[in-house]
């Protein structure tokens, strides 16, 4: 059978109007850097577009550098407007009300952004609820502004359909203090929290309920069909193999690789039930994990900085010498080899 290949993850290329409108407001014409990139007119005018994440994160990261701004995600995420997340934006545009809008940009993320790693949340009680961006440990210079300019968007998206500033109650970081961690205050009514568990933000019960003055009743309906019609194209399974693939991300993480148990539970199957589907289909759990970490591991080595150490706890390994035995084993070459020669190939 073949199997799939894992990606990173994806993202829709009208995220990228905002960080050339912060360039433009720093000074810096973005058009040269968007080019080295093939993000050219052309192709951010095409329905549906999307940009790896590995891609998005060096563009920012080069953008940070053009620019001499390492808060330049904040920047980013103040520009942030609902029509850049396509579809499920427009649909959040016609909400009923704030905490409607924000649970729809939660659901149907997947048409704007997937991440291997998880999904984005919204956690209610009866005082308010957090808007949660999940983790994308370990931070380093190529992703910290990603996580500036979700939360800050969040904020810049829900006030502009409401029309009022809109200031979360708490915020947490799960990042240390940059330099220029004065400039969160603005997002939030009391002290950021870095070195958090979690990166989100508190919204109240009056925030949440806020009114959308350019709701419509039909139109909103309707865009939720639509929604939810392209959602399940898109998640759509050709095989439990491919679910599984799928599953593992979030549970790969922190030094242990997660067990048939785990993904049983999270289909909903008995042990014995996955295993046996798996035989039918010709695979077995074991063969899925080992693939799935693979073309994980080749991904990470090839698209990113992150350092061996690194992508053996981000893909459940309990140290860097036992990803390294195994990567060989996969390959033929180590880690360290292999990333030579993607160097030498660039």
């Amino acid at each position: 059978m073949n199997r799939p290949r894992v990606r990173l993850g994806d993202l829709s290329v009208g995220f990228i109007q905002s960080l050339a409108q912060a360039l433009q407001q720093l000074g810096h014409d973005p058009a040269p850097l968007l080019q080295r990139y093939g993000l050219v007119p052309a192709r951010l005018a095409e329905a549906g577009a999307r940009l790896s994440i590995p891609r998005y994160m060096h563009l920012g990261h080069a953008a940070i550098a053009l620019s001499n701004e390492p808060a330049l995600g904040l920047h980013m995420g103040r520009l942030s407007r609902l029509n850049q997340a396509g579809l499920a934006g427009v649909a959040a545009a016609q909400a009923p009300t704030l905490g409607e809008a924000a649970r729809t940009l939660v659901r149907f993320e997947p048409l704007y952004a997937a991440n291997y790693r998880g999904q984005s949340s919204l956690h209610e009680d009866n005082q308010g609820a957090w808007l949660r961006f999940y983790s994308i440990s370990p931070y380093n210079d190529y992703n910290r502004f990603v996580v500036d300019s979700v939360l800050a968007g969040w904020l810049a998206q829900l006030s502009g359909l409401v029309g009022v500033a809109v200031q979360a109650e708490r915020m947490e970081i799960e990042f240390c203090a940059p330099a220029y961690a004065d400039r969160y205050q603005a997002l939030c009514s009391s002290p950021v929290q870095f070195g958090a568990t979690h990166n989100q933000l508190r919204l109240d019960r009056a925030s949440l309920a806020l009114r959308n003055p350019a709701h419509c009743p039909s139109t909103w309906q309707h865009l939720l069909q639509l929604c939810e019609q392209e959602l399940a194209e898109r998640t759509r399974m050709r095989s439990l193999a491919e679910r599984i693939a799928h599953l593992l991300g979030p549970l790969l993480n922190g030094g242990r690789e997660p067990d048939l148990g785990e993904v049983a539970a999270q289909l909903q199957l008995p042990t014995w039930t996955l295993r046996r589907k798996l035989a039918e289909e010709g695979t077995q759990f074991r063969a899925i994990l080992n693939d799935t970490r693979r073309d994980l591991a080749v991904t990470y080595i090839r698209d990113t900085e992150l350092a061996f150490g690194e992508i053996a706890y981000l893909l459940g390994f309990a140290s860097a010498e036992a990803f390294q035995r195994a990567f060989k084993r996969w390959n033929g070459v180590t880690p360290g080899d292999f990333r030579r020669s993607q160097r030498r190939g660039a």
